[in-house]
């Protein structure tokens, strides 16, 4: 089974790209997705991190909001934090994997913000990354409720640059062409792994 990895800076257009595989019958491991379930009430994280940090629990679950405030600009608590993360989306990730190979799938998408910078770039076959130019980011990711540059800014820090994953990347796909260019690209790209889709 080919392991496709889907990456991309924010506000690039992972999101609309990973529900292009969806579309064309692919199915998507959505890490973002994975961490929610793993803060919800009786979530595998709420336990470890209800130890490191307890202000953070709630009602048997983790407030993101209180959880980033904590974490914001302290390299050591982030740092904490995705120790205890980490592990455990990796785990749903392989056990997502595993079962795709069961139904004996020709391919899986592993969806992951930060792909190259956890390593996870190694478990993968073949890895695309969404790009679009800096100023249409900008415009993206304001848009959206609760952002400000600063936040921004602080979000990309700990991002790798749009450059270098483009060039780590088996295939970028151009999000700022709109979607039609992106779905014809990520078409040609699949017939071209022998990967069959809807």
């Amino acid at each position: 089974m080919l392991v496709l990895g889907l990456t991309g800076s924010i506000g690039m257009g992972k999101s609309t790209a990973a529900a292009m595989f969806r579309r064309l019958g692919l199915p998507v491991h959505d890490a973002d997705a994975a961490v929610h379930r793993l803060f919800r009430a009786g979530g595998a994280a709420v336990a470890p991190i209800g130890l490191r940090f307890p202000e953070a629990v709630a009602e048997g679950a983790v407030n993101r909001e209180i959880l980033g405030k904590l974490v914001f600009g302290d390299a050591a608590a982030l740092t904490d934090l995705e120790a205890i993360v980490h592990p455990l989306v990796r785990r749903e990730r392989d056990r997502f994997l595993a079962h795709q190979r069961r139904a004996r799938r020709r391919a899986a998408v592993l969806d992951v913000p930060l792909l190259f910078e956890t390593g996870g770039e190694t478990v993968c076959d073949f890895v695309f990354v969404v790009s679009a130019p800096a100023f249409v980011q900008r415009q993206r990711v304001l848009a959206r409720s609760g952002m400000t540059e600063s936040r921004l800014s602080s979000i990309l820090k700990k991002q790798m640059p749009d450059r270098e994953k483009r060039r780590r990347a088996d295939c970028v796909l151009a999000t700022g062409l709109g979607r039609a260019v992106t779905m014809r690209t990520i078409k040609k790209t699949l017939h071209r792994l022998g990967v069959r889709h809807a």
